[in-house]
């Protein structure tokens, strides 16, 4: 913690379960388009405080699951016109109404220990704050073949390593 003698602490938890599922390396080879015109699989957040999952691509079908974290990151696995088959950081799956996602790229920082959020991309650079397990980022940048991601947590900015966080995949560009 010498490196945050100056900086904030801060603590964002997500209440979702105690392991989170390992992130996916999708070669660009195994990508389909889905239905929608994007590309299958992909990851994006959830818009709403309540949204739920269901064991099917349509209302008829029971809900599974009701989230009640806006911000949280799914990854798109499969898709109808108007339905996206969804896996969540822990690795449940189902099925949410388009309507409910949005293509603004979250990220959850996994692992059992703090990560410290760095001022540059170095992993010798200094701290700028501390994030929990399980916290929800945005990201902001993830430079091709870069080993950080530049993400925001709270109202602080910083780079976080990429393998600390589910939500964007090894190698993926990310510039928003």
């Amino acid at each position: 913690m010498g490196r945050l003698a100056a900086a904030a602490v801060f603590s964002l938890t997500l209440a979702i379960g105690p392991t989170l599922a390992e992130s996916t390396d999708i070669p660009e080879d195994t990508q389909t388009t889905g239905a929608s015109g994007w590309p299958l699989p992909r990851f994006v957040s959830l818009k709403s405080d309540q949204v739920n999952l269901r064991t099917g691509p349509g209302t008829r079908y029971p809900v599974s699951w009701v989230y009640q974290r806006r911000h949280l990151p799914m990854e798109v696995i499969q898709e109808t016109e108007d339905w996206r088959r969804v896996r969540d950081p822990d690795g449940t799956e189902g099925w949410v109404h388009r309507a409910m996602l949005s293509g603004q790229r979250m990220a959850v920082v996994i692992g059992r220990t703090s990560q410290i959020l760095l001022r540059g991309p170095e992993p010798n650079a200094d701290g700028v704050a501390e994030v929990e397990p399980r916290a929800i980022v945005k990201l902001l940048q993830c430079p091709l073949e870069g080993l950080h991601c530049r993400v925001e947590a709270s109202r602080f900015q910083g780079w976080l390593p990429r393998i600390a966080l589910w939500g964007v995949y090894p190698g993926e560009y990310v510039d928003r």
